[in-house]
């Protein structure tokens, strides 16, 4: 990837943000519509869940999917959310702390796996995810891709887990940064670069990728995907956030390869 893909990537998906945000102010007022903000790795699964609550309940579920930290800057500026389920734990926080995000209604969701891939006709075999990882040699001439180290949380999860195997000073020479971890999941599967560091989730649904290692755990903070009602929730999203922890939800998340973490709906 070209030097200048990186800022053509974020300008892109600012405009493709500010669309969403016209769309969902207009869907955001029609009665029994609840508005979810989400990490864009939720996708698949919470598209699921949402057809099953909209069977089962009636209110109609807007969703954008972007990276948390985009999401929440978008909350701040004061774009319609009812619901945010965040990648990480600090852009959850950063929601309370600013008091945009009832605190009271927080819990830990989901946990997940980061992972390295490469395109599915890659000659790369596994590799050993362990200290003196060198990404950079196994890239050869061509990019590592992963979300943006600075506010994304795969990225940020990515680049700990770097430092933290001695990797990061090599790897960091030939990282191509994206707006979300889809972005760089579509990168790899177009062969556009070499490796990326993804969730095992992502890696899960784009059959043009494989998985070629498995982060420790232990190498990055843990990841866990706080939901919780803003501040400014519709009553009826409490009912769409129960229903996140309900047996057809937990079945779903489970399926698309997610760890559930939060007590189940009694």
């Amino acid at each position: 990837m070209s030097g200048r893909l990186r800022p053509l990537l974020f300008t892109l998906a600012f405009a493709a943000n500010l669309c969403g945000w016209s769309a969902i102010a207009e869907q955001g007022s029609a009665g029994g519509t609840v508005t979810v903000f989400a990490a864009a790795s939720v996708k698949n699964a919470l598209d699921d869940i949402n057809a099953a609550f909209t069977k089962a309940n009636g209110s109609k579920i807007v969703t954008s999917y972007a990276a948390s930290s985009a999401l929440m800057k978008q909350i701040e500026g004061g774009a319609p959310a009812d619901v945010f389920v965040s990648a990480d734990i600090d852009w959850m926080d950063y929601g309370v702390q600013r008091n945009l995000i009832k605190a009271d209604t927080r819990i830990n969701l989901l946990g997940n796996r980061l992972v390295l891939i490469a395109p599915k006709e890659s000659k790369l075999g596994a590799v050993a995810i362990d200290p003196g990882l060198d990404l950079a040699k196994l890239a050869g001439d061509e990019r590592i891709v992963t979300a943006d180290v600075r506010a994304v949380p795969v990225g940020k999860y990515a680049k700990a887990a770097l430092e933290r195997l001695g990797g990061w000073a090599q790897a960091e020479r030939k990282l191509a940064m994206t707006e979300n971890v889809r972005a760089a999941l579509m990168l790899v599967a177009r062969g556009e670069a070499a490796l990326g560091i993804v969730y095992e989730t992502d890696a899960k649904v784009e059959p043009n990728v494989k998985i070629v290692g498995v982060f420790p755990a232990d190498s990055h903070p843990a990841i866990v995907y706080p939901a919780a009602l803003t501040r400014d929730a519709k009553p009826q999203a409490s009912a769409y956030l129960g229903f996140l922890r309900t047996p057809t939800a937990i079945t779903i998340f489970q399926r698309y390869g997610f760890t559930f973490l939060a007590q189940p709906a009694s």
